[in-house]
């Protein structure tokens, strides 16, 4: 995440206070990063996996440009915003993979092994976006970490940077979301420390 911090905050700003040329000016600034982040996401899917890096970059920023009503306030919101918009495009992507193959068996994966690293199914991925959403309503924080670090393939201090917590908050957050979600979701296996 190498462009500067006070031109997107700056350009973010000048969005929410309704000039649309900020919006001309937004993607080019925030266009590498984005792309490092689904890059980063796009790592873990399965080699047939049919949605390119430049495809989830140009998904996630129309659904992101398209959040007229987000009151945007900073840089760390929007990258924030972004890792949910990523997440919005992917699970639309596995639930449309699910519909052209209903009835297969698809196996089952632990969270802990459920990371931008390994690879994930779309039943992985509708189960796994099914327990965040209960996960949120526990705890948001905790749902925001997951985002970050599984659909923005964020590091833990790049997490941290974007929700404005310690890297320390990020890794009990990620620990606990983990041992919660592998719980909910019914493997009841240890999370990694990553």
């Amino acid at each position: 995440m190498s462009e500067p911090t006070s031109d997107v905050s700056r350009l973010l700003v000048r969005l929410r206070d309704g000039e649309e040329a900020a919006l001309d000016k937004l993607l080019p600034a925030v266009y590498d990063s984005l792309r490092h982040m689904a890059r980063n996401r796009l790592r873990g899917e399965r080699a047939d996996h049919t949605l390119r890096t430049t495809e989830l970059v140009h998904e996630a920023y129309m659904k992101l440009v398209d959040h007229h009503s987000v009151d945007w306030e900073d840089r760390q919101h929007f990258f924030a915003v972004a890792a949910r918009a990523m997440r919005q495009v992917l699970v639309d992507y596995a639930r449309r993979q699910t519909a052209d193959k209903r009835g297969g068996e698809a196996e089952t994966v632990p969270l802990d092994h459920v990371t931008p690293r390994n690879e994930t199914g779309p039943a992985d991925l509708l189960a796994l976006n099914d327990a965040l959403d209960r996960l949120a309503a526990h705890d948001e924080r905790m749902a925001q970490v997951v985002e970050c670090r599984f659909f923005g393939g964020y590091t833990i201090q790049e997490t941290a940077d974007v929700l404005d917590v310690s890297p320390s908050t990020v890794k009990r957050d990620w620990r606990t979301a983990q041992a919660w979600l592998n719980r909910t979701m019914g493997r009841g296996r240890a999370p990694e420390d990553d």
